[in-house]
């Protein structure tokens, strides 16, 4: 399993950048976690539209999805050029924009819940519901005996933990510094990223969802105060292989 990131922003992409945007392949199946702004252009750099088998939204806040409707069009013009012949499924909670995920026969939506256990080509994809201002969820993806799991945006709660028990990659959102309490927001900070990966065993963590002010690296000497293993910070394009 390979995972490629497109965008790690959070609320806002940096000047030439993209927020929330994950590209999770394996056997050539490709499947697009998060379509946020500033996603759809940034992944051409490295992929073709047309390519994409699925995606998964993990709620409707627009730095999650706000690229959603430019990749509408994109498969509409790529379908009527001769250059695709299949509809997108788009899955994602049962919510306010979940009916705009049906764009004529170029996608279509699926919705899920706490209690689906879906697969998706060549992924097994569970879900747990996030304490976030709107219906949000974290999802594990395994595939074959590996686990990538994710965050989505949450403040923590201890059911995190066990969902995500051993998995090798934890990409948690790292919204705040470990002196700002995220709670409210429904964001994790530092500390609580690193605690998070250290009492769910993972092997390694991703910080992503950055925030815009600070010093970055300070996230890490953080993360690092709760957690031994390995902590790097996600950035354009890079890519992790499990």
């Amino acid at each position: 399993m390979n995972i490629t990131i497109i965008g790690c922003w959070g609320g806002f992409p940096k000047a030439g950048e993209a927020t929330s945007g994950y590209m999770v392949e394996h056997d050539g199946f490709k499947l697009l976690l998060e379509c946020g702004s500033g996603v759809v252009s940034l992944m051409q750099q490295k992929y073709d539209l047309g390519e994409i088998d699925a995606v998964i939204l993990t709620h409707y806040h627009y730095d999650h999805m706000c690229d959603i409707g430019p990749l509408q069009y994109a498969r509409q013009i790529k379908t009527q050029l001769g250059q695709i012949n299949k509809s997108l499924p788009i899955y994602a909670p049962r919510g306010e924009f979940f009916n705009l995920l049906k764009w004529e026969d170029y996608t279509y939506g699926q919705d899920f819940d706490d209690k689906s256990i879906l697969t998706i080509g060549p992924f097994e994809i569970s879900f747990i519901k996030n304490v976030h201002p709107v219906e949000a969820y974290s999802i594990r993806i395994k595939c074959s005996d590996k686990v990538f799991s994710f965050t989505s945006d949450t403040a923590y709660f201890e059911g995190l933990e066990s969902f995500f028990d051993k998995s090798d990659i934890l990409i948690s959102e790292c919204s705040f510094y470990s002196h700002m309490d995220g709670t409210k927001a429904g964001h994790l900070n530092s500390s609580q990223a690193g605690m998070l990966a250290k009492n769910a065993h993972v092997k390694k963590l991703v910080l992503t969802h950055l925030p815009h002010f600070g010093n970055l690296e300070d996230l890490v000497k953080q993360a690092k105060e709760q957690y031994t293993g390995e902590i790097v910070l996600a950035e354009k394009f890079m890519e992790i292989t499990i």
